[in-house]
């Protein structure tokens, strides 16, 4: 079953085209990352598959419901935590759970079972009475965790879920994470900019200007990169730079951190460079595709500036689920 679907969705400010051709498939249980550029067309995807925008044309369903016919529907099937905290730090950590199950229109006899559920799956049961403002940042972001899920939706949506936490916070936060979507097959669609973040997906979509332009697993698009990077360092870079272009014919990057080179096993080039160039080699260094290799790939290196709309995704205080 798909838990998302998007074909052909299009969607302009104006005569600015922030999306067009997108199309998504997204297995049910599974998690997905969603990556790409400033400006590449993140936000606006993630508007209108959370219903807070109509696209200019096209469809997209969540769970089976069209987000434009049915938003109702989608919002009872999806949860929602922001990059930015949107938790009310004078209530206790149960105060919020109990308040976001309130307007989520719980039954009143389910709220207090499903908020000691939700406290205890993402291990917060012992601050359960302590004030928002005296928890840490990593709680906290378990605690928005928690609050998305006390109606049970089928996809969970985090936008930058980790920003601003620090590296075992943050281990500890998709190790919950892996754990919610084992124990409740529940789809996960995240946003980051940290690529070894990326790792935990089954899948990824890499999205630039407005389109897919690659989609799979992390094995999957490292493998078509499929070059090692290789970097010397050696006693005259200029001059093996130029051996190596003109008697290897390999293409050579050269800088400041000495010289770059794609090739296919790298390890087996090493001592046929070390043996056979006129410069000695000093050191050297390869490193097997990353992700961030991948994303290079397919997006370059330009920095863009975000692009503005008349909504984003990060500013809708909590929003109607």
């Amino acid at each position: 079953m798909k838990a998302i679907e998007a074909e052909g969705l299009y969607m302009y400010y104006g005569t600015v085209r922030a999306l067009g051709t997108l199309d998504l498939s997204v297995q049910a249980g599974t998690t997905l990352g969603f990556l790409g550029p400033n400006g590449a067309g993140k936000s606006t995807t993630i508007n209108i598959l959370t219903t807070l925008l109509k696209p200019t044309a096209g469809t997209a369903r969540i769970a089976g419901y069209d987000v434009a016919a049915q938003p109702v529907k989608v919002r009872q099937n999806i949860g929602i935590v922001f990059q930015d905290s949107t938790l009310d730090l004078d209530l206790t950590a149960t105060e919020n759970l109990r308040f976001q199950a309130e307007l989520c229109g719980l039954p009143w006899r389910q709220i207090r079972p499903v908020v000691g559920e939700m406290l205890e799956m993402l291990g917060l049961a012992g601050k359960a009475r302590v004030p928002v403002q005296q928890l840490s940042g990593g709680l906290r972001r378990r605690l928005e965790i928690a609050r998305a899920l006390v109606h049970a939706p089928r996809v969970l949506f985090l936008d930058e879920p980790t920003t601003g936490l620090d590296t075992q916070t943050r281990a500890v936060v998709w190790d919950y994470l892996d754990k919610l979507r084992s124990e409740r097959d529940i789809t996960i669609f995240f946003t980051t900019h940290q690529m070894e973040e990326a790792e935990h997906c089954d899948d990824i979509v890499i999205i630039d200007h407005g389109s897919v332009v690659a989609q799979g697993s992390p094995t999957e698009l490292k493998a078509l990169i499929g070059a090692d990077l290789v970097v010397l360092r050696t006693a005259d870079d200029a001059s093996a730079a130029d051996e190596l272009r003109d008697r290897f014919g390999l293409a050579v990057e050269s800088g400041p951190g000495g010289i770059r080179i794609r090739a296919e096993r790298g390890a087996e080039l090493v001592p046929r460079l070390c043996r056979d160039l006129g410069v000695r080699v000093e050191s050297v260094h390869v490193t097997p595709p990353s992700l961030d290799d991948v994303f290079l790939h397919h997006t370059g290196r330009e920095i863009r500036e975000e692009a503005v709309g008349p909504l984003t995704f990060a500013t809708v205080e909590g929003g109607d689920r």
